[in-house]
């Protein structure tokens, strides 16, 4: 049976909102196919013509609503294809779940289907049921998360590292402890890090391991059984520290001046100058700034609350983007997104802003995340005549071998003392 158009009307009534919507159609799109989007996504309507109102509603960009809609043809092709209709997409997210997964362009059609599927919802076209997360699929996940939270102080951003990794232990050997063998785990281990390199498969011991001491806790699996895990090759101080000169960092915060990147320059200053990790600048709110003492209160990892002091060029920059730029929306997140949907800037976001920056500086740099920024801001630090351990406490390294790295920065120095090699020159 044919279903009725939502019951909720998303006609706006904006000034310029259907002038919009029309130039939907003529936005240059990128064609896959040999049809055109509508004419592939027509047996979703008239449910995408009001999908379209509402994002339009919701201040979504055309370009950006245009892109939505493509990514939703694509999704949509698989799901009919597969046998799900109208009646049954939340069926077909779940089921698409294992298929459009991966990358970030591989994961695009199936946020763009998960925004559908909400719209109708809301629309009471389809039930209010959500599809299902890993941890409601695996009970097992959801204890062990509860238990990293509750003894541990692990944050949601760590454990869903953990996720896909956990998940593919429990598809490989089920959840019973009993089949941990630790030769089911060491060869668990070495076939999930086979197609990654170093770091990647050090994630996957350290997740794995981590669940292996969860169970050793709970009675579960016998102690020591986390030793299993096998190691892949570290070697502790062997590189130098990832960083940006002074000039570099000047040629940055200089491509974000003007009015529409107060964000973004408030974003680079909190970074560069006090060293602070994305997710902390992402998770900033207004009751961690004390602006009377002029300080900032940090919750890093495992929960461990401590006080930096916020420079003036910081604190004005923050109070430019508030006063100025910042969305007004009811949240205690300091740094919002500046397009619709308006939210709180992920961890992802931050990384994202100081990659644009890169490239507009023009800047040359292996290492393109907001990391590098935490490295340039301890290395200036030392240059400038700070000791190991306060560039420690700023950056709050909680071993001092961890900023020990750090001691090999100044290239300079280290030529004028290293002494000359002993052994034969080669051929």
């Amino acid at each position: 049976m044919a279903l009725k158009p939502p019951i909720c009307s998303y006609a706006p009534d904006l000034p310029g909102a259907n002038k919009q919507i029309e130039e939907i159609s003529v936005t240059k799109r990128k064609y896959r196919h040999r049809r055109s989007v509508d004419v592939r996504i027509n047996w979703l309507q008239p449910h995408v013509d009001g999908f379209r109102h509402w994002l339009v509603q919701r201040n979504y960009s055309t370009a950006t609503i245009a892109e939505v809609v493509r990514l939703l043809a694509l999704w949509g092709d698989w799901v009919r294809a597969t046998g799900f209709g109208v009646e049954t997409l939340t069926a077909g997210l779940n089921a698409s779940a294992s298929v459009f997964q991966g990358s970030k362009t591989a994961r695009a059609a199936q946020g763009a289907a998960a925004l559908f599927v909400g719209y109708l919802r809301e629309c009471n076209v389809l039930g209010q049921e959500r599809p299902s997360s890993p941890e409601g699929t695996w009970p097992a996940l959801a204890a062990f998360g509860r238990w990293m939270r509750e003894q541990r102080g692990i944050k949601d951003s760590t454990l869903n590292t953990y996720q896909p990794i956990l998940v593919d232990l429990f598809i490989s050997l089920g959840t019973d402890p009993a089949a941990y063998t630790a030769a089911a785990i060491r060869d668990f281990v070495l076939e999930r890090a086979k197609p990654h390199g170093r770091w990647r498969a050090r994630g996957i011991t350290v997740a794995t391991r981590a669940y292996l001491k969860y169970l050793v806790a709970m009675g579960q699996c016998p102690i020591g059984r986390e030793h299993a895990v096998p190691s892949f090759a570290n070697w502790q101080l062997a590189t130098t520290p990832r960083f940006l000169g002074q000039s570099d960092i000047d040629r940055l915060l200089a491509t974000c001046e003007g009015e529409s990147r107060l964000r973004d320059r408030a974003v680079m200053l909190l970074l560069a100058r006090l060293g602070l990790r994305a997710s902390e600048v992402a998770n900033l709110t207004f009751g961690d700034i004390n602006w009377k003492n002029g300080r900032i209160t940090l919750v890093g990892k495992v929960r461990r609350e401590e006080w930096l002091p916020l420079p003036q060029d910081v604190g004005d920059a923050m109070l430019a983007y508030i006063e100025r730029a910042r969305p007004r929306v009811a949240t205690t997140r300091v740094l919002l997104t500046d397009i619709a949907p308006i939210r709180p800037l992920s961890r992802i976001a931050v990384k994202c802003i100081v990659r644009r920056a890169l490239d507009r500086a023009g800047i040359e740099s292996i290492h393109r995340g907001a990391h590098v920024l935490r490295h340039s801001a301890a290395t200036a630090m030392l240059r400038g005549g700070a000791s190991l351990a306060g560039v420690g406490a700023v950056l709050r390294h909680r071993s001092p071998s961890t900023t020990a790295l750090y001691a090999k920065v100044d290239i300079g120095l280290l030529s004028e003392i290293a002494q000359a090699w002993g052994g034969r020159l080669p051929c």
